[in-house]
């Protein structure tokens, strides 16, 4: 199995740039050993089971918990059976696709 996690996460009462907090919660991910990729909306994770998903989602909580009062997050999951690796295998079968029609 392998879920394929894009959320933000971020708290709503830190000014009009939280770049600061969102760096937290990235290097958390990354400590967190799982692939992923940052984006200009969101970060995409990919892990093997829901389970370690949602406790990313329960770690970015708790590492913004105490810098704010208020967090906001939005959570999109693809959940794939038998499948390991679709972050970089979605982006490859796309590109593949616009090889051929160039």
């Amino acid at each position: 199995m392998a879920v394929l996690m894009e959320f933000a996460m971020f708290p709503t009462d830190k000014g009009i740039s939280v770049s600061e907090y969102v760096s937290k919660v990235v290097a958390m991910i990354r400590q967190s050993g799982y692939d992923y990729q940052l984006t200009p909306m969101g970060t995409i994770v990919e892990t093997p089971t829901i389970e370690k998903a949602l406790e990313i989602v329960h770690n970015a909580y708790q590492t913004l918990a105490p810098f704010s009062e208020r967090v906001y997050a939005t959570i999109k999951l693809d959940i794939k059976k038998g499948q390991k690796g679709m972050m970089k295998q979605k982006i490859a079968s796309v590109e593949q696709k616009i090889g051929k029609v160039n």
